[in-house]
């Protein structure tokens, strides 16, 4: 495993798998006498965003079932507002259950999808931030350069000194014993003028340098005299055009995007919020990074609003009862097996311990369940020895205040059991 590739557990895993296919990628291209690693970064975007299709349409479906629930569920909301007490608190949550039961889903139906795209999206990064790492044959032209300047005194200052003229971000000073694949790390972020630099800096080998280096310049310019290991940066130059799109593109990939209708609330707000921020932030993250991660941003989002189209237009055509039943069945199936959503073994892991029917009746959420979870949020209240008891005593006003809905109900339930036992268990 070459050094440079990402050792992070999972995220290096799935970042190993998509750098074979950024090998054969650009070792196809090499056979027909194309060495482009741009174009190899497009055709590698497409046909992850092909993989994670499947992934993107039950997002989409979740999201169409979603606002289909929406009015009922704010119907409930409405019925409860203003209502902190432990009873109507758990209610509310009961009638809510019950809505999601009803179309087949859960609270937590759309996270699995985002969890798993989550670490996809991080060793995507990882691959084309790195192609020497993932691609034997770019690395090798690197190497040519390392091995020449192996043995040459001072190498690895010189090369630290150029590096900083970058003021680059993703270029470490490297170690005087640093490896070969420590060095390629920092040259592969080396435009003309470095290279130039270099090769002035060893006129020994500066034609092997100058030789390798005009092979690694053209391997990465892509169009219209962008090299994909530049960053933008804030001076206005042909390279804005990849920031430009990437932002251009994600707000059409946005709009595109059917949204639940979450009506005149803080939720619609921040969702129409997001349509602009998060084009702003392409734009932004495109200009500080390596016009390679640009150029993946641009045809993501490009790709993505065709998908998107094309998802509505089957989503359009869909039968909802049909995609509500079949999403009954399934949960159905599940029960029968034994197996929970996310949130019912959250809510409710007393089921997991054989009580009887306490899987059957989606209502039945103990109070044990809900502490277990506030513990989480309340141990760092509870001082050095942990949380190990909801205490209503145990914390201040202040602190209840600030906890979210599932610790305010843990503290509710723990009330009341306290006023509870207190009375010698009489309602």
């Amino acid at each position: 495993m070459l050094l440079t590739q990402s050792t992070i557990p999972i995220i290096g895993w799935i970042a190993t798998l998509m750098g074979f296919i950024m090998k054969y990628i650009y070792q196809g291209l090499d056979s027909v006498g194309i060495q482009n690693i741009g174009l190899c970064i497009i055709i590698f975007t497409i046909i992850i965003r092909i993989l994670m299709l499947p992934l993107m349409i039950r997002q989409q479906k979740f999201t169409k079932i979603n606002s289909a629930m929406q009015p009922e569920i704010q119907k409930i909301q409405k019925k409860y507002r203003g209502k902190k007490d432990q009873a109507s608190m758990m209610k509310q949550n009961e009638e809510i259950q019950a809505v999601y039961d009803k179309y087949g889903t859960n609270m937590t139906g759309g996270c699995a999808q985002l969890l798993v795209q989550f670490p996809v999206l991080l060793a995507l990064y990882q691959v084309i931030r790195k192609p020497p790492a993932y691609i034997p044959q770019v690395k090798a032209a690197y190497m040519t350069v390392v091995n020449a300047l192996t043995g040459q005194s001072g190498y690895i200052g010189k090369i630290n000194e150029i590096a900083e003229t970058l003021k680059s971000s993703y270029v470490s000073t490297l170690a005087n014993d640093a490896t070969s694949n420590k060095v390629i790390d920092v040259l592969t972020y080396f435009n003309s003028d470095c290279w130039s630099k270099l090769a002035d800096a060893f006129p020994s080998v500066s034609d092997t340098i100058n030789t390798a280096s005009a092979h690694i310049v053209k391997m990465n310019d892509f169009a219209l005299g962008i090299n994909i290991t530049q960053t933008p940066g804030w001076h206005p130059s042909i390279y804005w055009i990849i920031p430009i799109l990437a932002g251009l593109f994600q707000y059409l990939s946005f709009k595109t995007m059917q949204q639940p209708d979450l009506g005149d609330n803080s939720a619609a707000g921040m969702t129409k919020s997001m349509s602009l921020t998060m084009p702003l932030m392409s734009v932004y993250f495109c200009l500080i990074m390596p016009a390679g991660l640009g150029l993946y941003w641009v045809v993501s989002a490009v790709f993505q609003c065709i998908q998107q189209i094309a998802i509505n237009k089957y989503l359009e055509g869909a039968d909802m009862d049909a995609i509500i039943e079949k999403n009954r069945e399934k949960a159905a199936k599940k029960k029968a097996k034994g197996r929970k959503s996310l949130m019912d073994r959250l809510m409710n892991p007393g089921a997991d311990s054989g009580q009887a029917g306490a899987d059957s009746d989606p209502s039945r959420y103990s109070s044990t369940g809900i502490k277990e979870i506030a513990n989480m949020n309340l141990k760092k209240m509870s001082g050095p020895s942990g949380f190990h008891e909801l205490d209503p005593e145990a914390i201040s006003a202040k602190d209840i205040d600030s906890l979210g809905e599932i610790s305010k109900n843990a503290y509710l339930v723990a009330k009341y059991e306290k006023e509870h036992n207190a009375r010698g268990g009489k309602k």
